[in-house]
């Protein structure tokens, strides 16, 4: 599996992450298959969020993090040979945003709990926070670097300026930024194709002005979550009838790869230079087996653009 740098850190971090947003429900055999798949494809990244489990019956924050935990239990050794992420910020009941020093903190205390570990490697602050002061984020992100429970830090679903507010006062590199990225769903690529074009759906700036680039010039490591999303919460568009053109050429590539069509879909984010990580959902072993070979496959200027176009985007 191909690795990248994550941000500034001198972690070479895989490009292809696992995502266990789903697992609340799962058995620790069922989870425990998970984690092998992932790590026998290469995947020694895993993504958590003290959200995730809110929304299982009976279920509560931090849950997928203690399903995580009481599945594997991990060895001392173990756990230093992967990389755990977890997310903060956001509050299920009543839904809002909290980035206050007293919430993070509390939040990252209760995931190192869940999670059953000394230290968080990555910690990201999971959206934009309205009523966020950066003094409060920064004081929080000092108290857990100090105190050795958070190593590294970033965001997800900000904005360029959205990073540059925080960075007037948190002094830790913003490492990461994890976007909503797929070929269908890929406004931030596609912005840029039809830059100033009247009349163009792709011409709207959606992300605050250049995301993509931003991350690039900044070092920041863009992580893209829903990679087979239509659009937002839609459904996928791997086999979808809404897609007839991109999936016959997901096909046609798949067969020249020897892979399947969801490797292709991932090898079109992993070909970008930008060198973005991946985040899986599934909790299927074999759909991570056959999305991961996606990671070091090299489209062909001609098959990248030809993919942009086939899912309904403008390439003038």
């Amino acid at each position: 599996m191909r690795t990248v740098p994550l941000g500034t850190t001198d972690i070479q971090a895989p490009n292809v992450v696992a995502g266990m947003m789903r697992i609340a429900g799962d058995s620790d055999e069922q989870i425990r298959a998970l984690y092998t798949a992932a790590r026998e494809a290469g995947i020694d990244y895993f993504d958590n969020a003290d959200l995730y489990g809110f929304d299982h019956p009976g279920g509560g924050p931090h849950l997928c993090e203690r399903r995580f935990a009481e599945a594997l239990r991990l060895s001392p050794s173990e756990r230093d040979q992967i990389v755990l992420q977890t997310k903060t910020s956001i509050v299920d009941k009543p839904w809002y945003y909290d980035q206050s020093y007293e919430h993070i903190v509390s939040s990252v205390e209760e995931s190192l709990r869940a999670l059953g570990t000394d230290y968080i490697d990555v910690l990201l602050l999971h959206r934009p926070d309205a009523l966020v002061e950066p003094e409060e984020v920064a004081r929080a992100f000092d108290h857990l670097e100090q105190t050795g429970k958070v190593r590294a830090f970033g965001v997800s679903n900000h904005t360029p300026r959205q990073i540059d507010l925080l960075r007037t006062a948190v002094t830790q590199p913003i490492v990461a930024n994890q976007v909503q990225l797929s070929i269908t769903h890929s406004t931030i690529i596609a912005q840029g194709l039809s830059s100033n074009m009247a009349g163009q759906e792709d011409s709207i700036t959606r992300d605050g002005g250049g995301v993509v680039d931003y991350a690039r010039i900044n070092r920041i490591t863009l992580q893209a979550w829903s990679p087979f999303q239509k659009g937002f919460q839609d459904g996928v568009f791997l086999g979808s009838p809404d897609y007839p053109e991109l999936n016959a050429m997901l096909e046609s590539l798949a067969e020249k790869y020897g892979v399947t069509p969801s490797a292709i879909a991932v090898a079109w984010i992993t070909r970008h230079p930008a060198s973005i990580q991946v985040v899986l959902g599934t909790t299927t072993p074999q759909r991570v087996t056959d999305a991961a070979a996606g990671s070091d496959i090299p489209l062909s200027r001609a098959e990248w653009y030809g993919l942009v176009q086939a899912a309904g985007h403008n390439v003038p």
